[in-house]
């Protein structure tokens, strides 16, 4: 009896034990991941709906696209760790955190992010030496390892911000003071006290005297900030929200009144307020947002930090099908942003755990032994879908920062100026853009006498014998050469005056060709033969132009203005006129050339645009004016007023669509401005041409008796509004739709300045809107309502962001085949012939080794070498064959191709064929090989010639080899789709001989027993395999990382038996610790 109970005991431990035992191997496969994370979206970036698809993408790809944990399971569960009122909860996390341990017993947490949360589960995690693992969690004091063991940080975090500053500081020498504003209401997570803190520790650290100050959304914040701006410090760092982050702007432009001498770095690392900054004057008050109000200096003055989005494929793809789960999976619409490079970083965190995890494991570590895999996440280099993933001792991620300031003065649009490498620690400025500094350099960071008042050197009156020695030697040196710069600048202008380099004798002007070939310059002559060129004048009938005329001087064609004056005294204010239009060179205006003052023959010398007059091209109706074109001209107009504006001259006085000509190039340019003394005035006619000039006149000149020929800037915004109408409609000058009016008429109805004010008709289903309210404001009855060119520059710049800002050449050929110019017709043909060559010599280039233009790009001799083959062929000569001693040959068939071809359609055979090797062709393209041919199923391929490349032939058919045989795995046959394609593959290497065989449809060739030998190889071989002799095993030996399997001797027909291999790939290592 004892001993049958004993023996039961046995067996009861025995079975017990094993039970146990299985029941571990099973939990061993099988491991639980807890996701703890808010729900909110809109506020947090890790967010479950943002995050969870991430991680179930992780988890799926893990084994198929990582090859990580192979014959294990990951087990997810999420929890919330929001309250009921949408924000994060410590506590709630906390008794998350505690629930699940106890219950379903994690091997790791990922989540929570907001700090205070993960702080609190973190102590849990390493307490219980669980992993935890998330992309939040921004605070610096999580790199005390003492306390937070298991926590590895794979998104950004404060130390890395810090890290970033401080290198600024270095590069602009700011070694003395900052300051640091930040949001905080210290009842949420505290998101921007947490994200510059690290800026605040790590410049202290440098010696670097910081000042703090948290704000609130209240004026009465806004205004300590600009007083603790004014009295700490010159580099300032703003943490808040975009909006909050105006309104300080807004009033730093009012308070502050000298914003070029601070740097503000607003820290947005989402870069939710980019797209609002637009720092640029506004046209319309409607458009005006709060940066539009800002002056160009404030602007300038503002630098903003992101994070820097990764530019790899694989997270574009990653992003694509991150915001198709996020819908699917959660319902969410979720726009892309760079909030998306939080889910990355948790993605890749998954990843990173899992393969620490299977080391762990690799070695005979535990599943749940947090403080050996979190170890194994230390200083950890590999590449995931955010790019190449880098930690640090203390688990946390290198970051890798964006540095933004506003590159386009004129539109205020912000461009990425530098990148910050988190790896190496070091920027990287931009080739093409750069900062703006308003003062040319960095201001600095502790201007004197500014922060240390006490300081004797500073005292008003107070200034040491050295220093009044220094200051007025200094001051002494600064007057004198300033006095003899002015008196250099005088003689130099006195003598300019008394040279008159603009004067033109009559007699030096030609009225016929100087040509040897008249006919030719005749054809040039027509219009001024007939009385015109570019100077268009409306006569009495409103409607017929007649034209300045032309000539010759100095043998270059001009167009020369006839003054209806007597004489020209030559006053010194008449000198200057001269002098300054003799300065001005500018793209957009008509080039001064000189004048001629001799009696009677007083008239001005101008460039000849031989396109005519933007009145000409409007009324022309065979030219059609796409809207491309239109803003072209627009904005050719806007920028000669705009220079005109801006110099010695000030006005045009007389801007109307006759006065704007196109010179061969297409380029519009303003003509008949300045030289005020030349024209003569003419109010007492009251013919109908004087009032069709007037039809862009200003009503506040139409009242004037006298109005001052030079006009007013105001009056020329007028005339410009004029001018936007007949481009918009082409109906001429000032249409009113519905009334059939003279100009006279016209005009004295603009006179009568009482509401409504008469105007011309605008038509939005003929241009924009934004088009209408441009001309609106420029005619305004009130002159200072009307904007002004440099801002009306700017407003056309935004209306036409897809169009060219000057007329490109493809415009100058349509407007020449709408003149049916036989010059063009012939340019077309002979481009047509030359193209067509073209093609056929790139068809006889394509059959040679390489493509001509490739080699060309490649290098120049072996441009020459090859293209002088098609050459010879071409003239119908032989080529000469050339040996080679080694190189690599690749046959390829398809297994079973006859019996598909037998079931198959022939235009289905031909289909698959070509998608077969049309795929195949693209492939080859990314390594050093030629293609030879391909006969029904077979492709040849050699590498080696007719480039040699050393022993890399072997290489580069191998490498092709693996790339087609992968692909063919992935191949859909059309009609078929439920079959795969079976590729069979022969390699082998050895000499050839290669020529061109043939003057008729030649081929380059090769022969010799080498390609003999690649055929046997690829007919002995297996389907989906890579067969190779061991020539070509000798080769590739020599680099070191192919992996190779021997067959064993294989008779070969012909040859006899030979040892030969199977290529299974190439070693490879998934991550570099």
């Amino acid at each position: 009896m004892g001993y049958n109970t004993d023996l039961g005991y046995c067996l009861f431990v025995v079975f017990t034990y094993s039970l146990i035992s299985r029941c571990r191997t099973n939990m061993g496969n099988n491991i639980t991941v807890a996701v703890m994370l808010p729900d909110n979206y809109h506020k947090y970036p890790w967010a479950l709906p943002r995050v969870f698809p991430a991680i179930i993408m992780a988890n799926e790809n893990l084994q198929k696209k990582h090859g990580v944990l192979q014959g294990h399971s990951i087990q997810l569960l999420n929890f919330s760790t929001e309250d009921s009122t949408g924000v994060c909860a410590e506590n709630k996390a906390q008794i998350i955190a505690v629930d699940t341990k106890l219950y379903n017993k994690p091997d790791a947490f990922f989540g929570p992010g907001c700090v205070y949360s993960v702080a609190s589960v973190g102590r849990f995690a390493s307490h219980w030496k669980l992993p935890l693992i998330t992309a939040g969690g921004t605070a610096y004091g999580f790199v005390n390892g003492d306390e937070y063991k298991t926590i590895v940080r794979t998104g950004p975090s404060t130390t890395k911000l810090g890290d970033f500053a401080s290198i600024i500081h270095a590069q602009f020498n700011w070694t003395s003071r900052a300051i640091l504003i930040f949001h905080d209401v210290k009842k949420d997570d505290r998101p921007h006290y947490f994200l510059s803190e690290g800026i605040y520790i790590i410049l202290k650290a440098e010696n670097v005297t910081v000042d703090a100050l948290p704000y609130q959304d209240s004026p009465s914040y806004y205004k300590e900030i600009i007083t603790f701006m004014k009295d700490h410090g010159r580099i300032v760092y703003i943490c808040g929200p975009p909006d909050t982050f105006l309104k300080i702007m807004k009033l730093f432009q009012s308070e502050i009144p000298d914003p070029e001498n601070y740097a503000i770095f607003y820290l947005d690392v989402f870069a939710e307020s980019l797209t609002e900054l637009k720092l640029h004057p506004c046209v319309i008050p409607q458009e005006c947002s709060t940066f539009s109000l800002l002056s160009l200096s404030s602007a300038q003055s503002v630098l903003v930090i992101t994070y820097r989005e990764p530019d790899n494929p694989e997270y574009k793809q990653f992003q694509d099908e991150l915001h198709i789960r996020a819908q699917k999976d959660f319902d969410v619409n979720i726009e892309p942003s760079l909030m998306d490079f939080i889910a990355g970083c948790f993605y890749d965190g998954f990843v990173m755990y899992a393969k620490a995890l299977e080391d762990t494991l690799a070695e005979g570590g535990s599943q749940n032994d947090g403080i050996s895999i979190t170890q194994r996440m230390q200083n950890l280099r590999f590449w995931g879908v955010t790019g190449l993933v880098t930690t640090d001792k203390n688990n946390a991620r290198n970051t890798d920062f964006n540095l933004w300031a506003m590159t386009n003065q004129e539109s205020g649009e912000y461009g990425l100026v530098a990148h910050y490498n988190g790896t190496n620690k070091e920027i990287i400025w931009s080739s093409t853009e750069r900062i703006h500094w308003p003062k040319g350099s960095p201001p600095l960071d502790n201007p004197p006498c500014v922060f240390s008042p006490d300081d004797p050197t500073c005292a008003d009156g107070h200034l040491p014998v050295l220093g009044i020695v220094a200051v007025g030697s200094g001051l002494a040196l600064i007057i004198f050469g300033i006095s003899s710069f002015l008196i250099y600048r005088k003689l130099k202008l006195e003598k300019e005056l008394a040279g008159m380099l603009w004067r033109i004798k009559w007699e030096d002007l030609q009225f016929e060709s100087p040509n040897k070939y008249p006919k030719k310059a005749g054809s040039r002559l027509t219009l001024s033969q007939r009385g015109s060129s570019y100077g268009s004048l409306i006569t009495a009938h409103g409607k017929y132009q007649l034209f300045a005329k032309t000539g010759y001087f100095k043998g270059n064609l001009v167009a020369i203005k006839h003054m209806n004056k007597k004489r020209i005294e030559l006053t010194r204010q008449v000198l200057f006129e001269l002098k300054h239009m003799r300065d001005v060179q500018f793209n957009h205006l008509t080039r001064f050339i000189g004048a001629c003052i001799d009696p009677p023959n007083i008239c001005i010398v101008t460039e000849y645009c031989p396109r005519g007059s933007l009145q000409d091209i409007l009324e022309n109706e065979s030219i059609n004016l796409d809207w491309m074109f239109r803003y072209s001209l627009i904005n050719d107009i806007v920028k000669g007023m705009n220079y005109l504006h801006n110099s010695y001259i000030g006005s045009h006085g007389n801007l109307k669509s006759s006065n704007c000509v196109v010179d061969s190039r297409f380029v519009l340019k303003i003509t008949d401005y300045g030289l005020a003394s030349f024209h003569s005035s003419c109010e007492n006619d009251d013919s109908h041409a004087l009032y069709a000039k007037k039809l862009w006149t200003a009503p506040e000149l139409l009242i004037y008796d006298r109005h001052p020929p030079q006009g007013t800037q105001k009056g020329d915004v007028y005339s410009f509004g004029i001018i936007l109408q007949e481009i918009a409609l082409r109906n001429g000058p000032f249409y009113v739709e519905g009334m059939d009016l003279s100009p006279k008429e016209i005009v004295q109805k603009v006179r009568n300045d009482q509401s409504p004010y008469f105007r011309p008709t605008t038509d939005n289903s003929c241009h924009c809107e934004k088009l209408t309210i441009l001309m609106d404001s420029c005619w305004a009855e009130d002159p200072v309502e009307r904007p002004d060119f440099s801002h009306i520059k700017i407003y056309i710049t935004k209306l036409n962001k897809e169009g060219s800002t000057s007329i490109l050449n493809n415009l100058l050929s349509r407007m020449e085949q709408y003149a049916n110019n036989l010059e063009n017709l012939v340019e077309e043909r002979t481009q047509a012939y030359l193209e067509e060559k073209r093609k056929a010599e790139n068809l006889l280039y394509q059959i040679l080794p390489h493509h001509v233009l490739h080699l060309f790009k490649l290098s120049v001799s072996r441009f020459l070498v090859h293209s002088s083959v098609a050459e010879q062929l071409k003239r119908g000569e032989t080529v000469q064959a050339e040996a080679f001693d080694s190189v690599t040959i690749y046959f390829s068939d398809i297994v079973g191709f006859t019996s598909m071809s037998a079931e198959s359609t022939p235009l289905q055979v031909v289909t698959v064929l070509n998608d077969l090797y049309t795929c195949f062709d693209a492939i080859i393209d990314h390594f050093d090989v030629y293609k030879v041919e391909t006969i029904g199923d077979a492709y040849m391929v050699v590498s080696g010639l007719p480039v040699r490349n050393g022993n890399l032939h072997a290489r580069e058919i191998a490498g092709m080899s693996l790339a087609l045989l992968e692909q063919v795995k992935t191949f859909k046959i059309r009609h078929r789709p439920q079959d795969q394609l079976r590729l069979r593959i022969g390699i082998h290497t050895g000499p050839v001989c290669a020529g061109v065989v043939g003057l008729k449809m030649p081929r380059y060739c090769l022969f010799g027993d080498t390609v003999n030998t690649a055929s046997r190889m690829e007919s002995n071989g297996e389907a989906l395999r890579i067969h190779l002799s061991s020539a070509t095993k000798e080769v590739l030996d020599e680099f070191g990382y192919f992996e190779l399997q021997e067959r064993g001797e294989v008779e070969m027909k012909g040859k006899g038996k030979m040892r030969t291999y199977w290529l299974e790939g190439e070693k490879t290592d998934v991550y570099v610790i």
